[in-house]
């Protein structure tokens, strides 16, 4: 059977209080879950091939043109479609960061080198990155933005040094910013504007956390690299992205004020939590998106699993250890009970 490396295996574990995904607490839109209903109807067609509907209502939201846009089925697959499109040789992520980036380079047996993000650093990527650029035989870099699990963003100034080599040096540059939507000034560190003319500037973007889509798996790209373009949709196989997925989606692009009310939650809740980890004695780490990275007790995902809450053991990420976690930010009265659940393991 294959291994469950990731959060939110409520399949292995139904009956608790799940923390280890980092999904909008607010749930699924009624309006997006209707749109999935109704797209039932239709389902002896096949969806659209072009994703026509879909991919004008993500131009629109993103601003930027059509044809800089692919989808896939849930970020992931994107990610594979660009790895096997390009099969680059040697490719440099961070550690820690989201699995699935070195398992599809090593699918395509890319080596696959490491930015390590050092504790005593804060988890945050060092300028010492610009010289590995400069000098080392790379065609691909990932980076996530901000970094999963760890919450932290990527300074601006040095993301944009970061752009500019990998453009000079020929050096695909895929950025995730499947975060991004829940820290306070994502203008600031999207690199949408950065976009235009860029050869190997790759954008990962998903519903999945933004509208609580997970099940239903629907993710995008953003380049203005016509030839990056056609090589990743030869990768794809056609009806990728299912009717539900893009009737869903482009009723979810439509839930403005859905998404400001869970990033105000969001904020709020988020230094809820942090100061309650605090009171119980944990090193939390300024975690600036959806979740919050701190280090605990070696046993207490365990603990926690027993009072029927889940965390994200963070010990099997590259870079990480025993003790490392990850939670949710999830509504007031559910992370009340989380840190009543750690308070009493804790005893």
């Amino acid at each position: 059977m294959k291994e469950y490396i990731h959060g939110g295996d409520i399949y292995r574990h139904p009956d608790v209080l799940d923390f280890s995904a980092n999904i909008n607490p607010l749930g699924t839109p009624p309006a997006v879950v209707q749109a999935a209903k109704d797209s039932m109807e239709w389902i002896c067609h096949y969806p659209d091939a072009c994703q026509e509907k879909l991919k004008q209502a993500l131009a629109a939201y993103e601003q930027v043109p059509v044809e800089w846009l692919i989808c896939g089925n849930g970020a992931a697959e994107l990610i594979f479609a660009l790895v096997q499109a390009v099969k680059p040789k040697r490719a440099l992520v961070m550690a820690p960061t989201f699995a699935e980036y070195a398992q599809a380079l090593e699918a395509v047996g890319c080596e696959v080198d490491r930015e390590i993000l050092k504790k005593e650093d804060g988890f945050t990527l060092q300028c010492t990155i610009l010289e590995k650029l400069q000098k080392e035989d790379l065609q691909m870099v990932f980076l996530c933005n901000p970094n999963n699990p760890t919450g932290i963003l990527i300074n601006p100034k040095l993301l944009r040094e970061i752009v500019t080599i990998c453009e000079k040096r020929n050096i695909y540059l895929v950025v995730d910013e499947c975060f991004l939507d829940f820290v306070s000034e994502p203008e600031v560190h999207t690199l949408k504007g950065e976009l235009e003319g860029k050869q190997y500037l790759f954008l990962l973007k998903a519903f999945t956390k933004r509208y609580a889509m997970a099940g239903l798996r629907l993710g995008y790209g953003i380049t203005s690299s016509e030839t990056l373009m056609e090589k990743m949709e030869r990768q794809l196989q056609p009806w990728n992205v299912s009717m539900p997925a893009q009737e869903a989606g482009v009723a979810a692009l439509k839930e403005t004020a859905y998404v400001e009310k869970a990033r105000e939650l969001i904020f709020q809740e988020q230094a809820f939590l942090k100061d309650g980890l605090k009171a119980c004695g944990y090193p939390v780490l300024d975690s600036q998106a959806n979740y919050v990275f701190f280090e605990g007790e070696p046993d207490l995902y365990e603990k926690l699993l027993e009072e029927g809450v889940m965390i994200r053991d963070c010990s099997n990420y590259t870079g990480l250890w025993k003790g490392c976690y990850r939670i949710a930010v999830k509504l007031h009265n559910e992370n009340e009970q989380l840190l009543r659940k750690i308070r009493k393991v804790r005893r």
